[in-house]
């Protein structure tokens, strides 16, 4: 995903559209049980859940393409639409680092089988991040048809020696009436829709890269027709932090919004309504002051890059959230579950080094079975993955868990009740 990993990344062999580097063969397996390690119980009061108790890997997985930032939608025409960046898809490359040439790509997913998918490329399109640095893709969502495609922007600084220390604010949607082949954009990185800003001295932002909970086909499943977004963010008094805390894949707290999804609202922070807490009978509060917002879930130094998926086979939300701090060694991966999309949350299972680099983490609901109790998570992997080969087998790295690679990566895992 980022500046140091665009090195690499364009002398790849060119994979194709469809799968690569599957197996359906592994026996099933859970990670181990970090719970019985370095507990995460004794830095923080979450729950475990004594309904969803762990997931179970099937050992199923596939990889497609040469690039990531992958957060599948499900359209009305049965068929998935995703982001991607820094890499190709059939050849076609995007490059989010690039500052005032700063682009994104745009993908067609098709099929129902996750082993078994075709991924066409459907172009790029420029957004310039200057004065920031970077500009990558964040929420996606089709609803209605029309297609709403956010980003968001970064900063470098070269004297923490990290990966993009610094996130910046979320610029807006662009937004496409004919599936990705045309766009209108409304919104810069200056005008952006929150009216966040950030510089040099890490300002923290609330919702610098969102990303819309998926609520199934044309989001058939929202409670209330709303489209729902959550952001990882940090606070400005900060007990402990740590350098580059608020970064593209880490931080301390998790921010929702809400809003009617149309043209006219999409990009109307008046229309939003934000997450400001529980009233005396645990019902979420809302607000239409951006200033009143408060976080869903809280980790100071533990927390990051985040989504959200309604199973409605178990009735359950999940939420998949990866500290990836300090960014370019190995990260951990935690899902959450709740009853509503608000929370409160409990843990599902805690990934301590999964991937051991796996990063914006999410669970399509297209791919949830009919009883909830099978699902495939979707994630990226070891975009600097020299720091995790064999030195003495360099060929040998395939990722743990096995098939974790520079992709649109897909595996099938179970949740555990028992």
């Amino acid at each position: 995903m980022r500046t140091m990993r665009v090195i690499v990344v364009f002398v790849l062999f060119l994979k194709s559209s469809f799968a690569f580097c599957q197996n359906d063969k592994t026996k099933p397996f859970i990670w181990p049980v970090y719970v019985n390690q370095n507990s995460w119980a004794l830095s923080n009061t979450i729950l475990q859940s004594n309904e969803i108790i762990n997931i179970q890997f099937t050992g199923r997985y596939a990889n497609y393409t040469d690039a990531d930032t992958w957060y599948p939608t499900w359209a009305s025409d049965n068929n998935l639409y995703s982001p991607y960046t820094d890499g190709m898809v059939e050849g076609i490359g995007a490059g989010s680092w690039a500052g005032p040439k700063a682009n994104t790509g745009q993908a067609k997913i098709t099929g129902d089988d996750p082993m078994s998918l075709t991924v066409s490329s459907l172009g790029v399109t420029t957004g310039a991040a200057t004065p920031y640095m970077g500009r990558y893709p964040c929420g996606s969502l089709i609803y209605n048809d029309v297609w709403y495609y956010g980003t968001y922007c970064l900063l470098d600084d070269k004297s923490l020696g990290m990966n993009w220390p610094i996130l910046g604010p979320f610029v807006g949607f662009r937004i496409s009436y004919d599936y990705g082949k045309t766009w209108v954009e409304e919104k810069d990185p200056i005008n952006n829709l929150f009216d966040e800003h950030t510089d040099l001295s890490a300002k923290p932002v609330k919702i610098g890269a969102p990303h819309f909970v998926d609520f199934g086909k044309n989001m058939e499943n929202s409670p209330d027709g709303k489209a729902y977004l959550v952001g990882h963010g940090a606070s400005i008094n900060d007990e402990k932090p740590r350098p580059g805390n608020l970064s593209w894949i880490s931080g301390d707290q998790i921010f929702m919004a809400r809003v009617t999804p149309n043209p006219e609202s999409i990009n109307d922070k008046s229309k939003y309504e934000y997450f400001t807490g529980y009233d005396e009978n645990g019902a979420a509060v809302w607000s239409n002051n951006f200033g009143e917002i408060e976080p869903i879930f809280e980790w100071n130094n533990h927390a990051g890059s985040v989504t959200m998926t309604y199973n409605p086979g178990i009735k359950k939300y999940f939420m998949c959230i990866t500290d990836g701090w300090p960014t370019t060694k190995s990260m951990d991966t935690y899902i959450l579950e709740s009853d509503n999309v608000y929370g409160p949350w409990k843990m599902a299972t805690y990934l301590k080094d999964f991937g051991p680099q796996a990063y914006f983490v999410n669970i399509p609901s297209k791919f949830i079975s009919e009883d909830g109790k099978t699902a495939w998570l979707c994630y990226s992997a070891n975009f600097i993955n020299t720091n995790f080969k064999d030195s003495t087998d360099p060929g040998s790295f395939t990722g743990n868990p096995e098939g974790s690679l520079y992709t649109m990566s897909l595996h099938e895992i179970t949740f555990l009740t028992e």
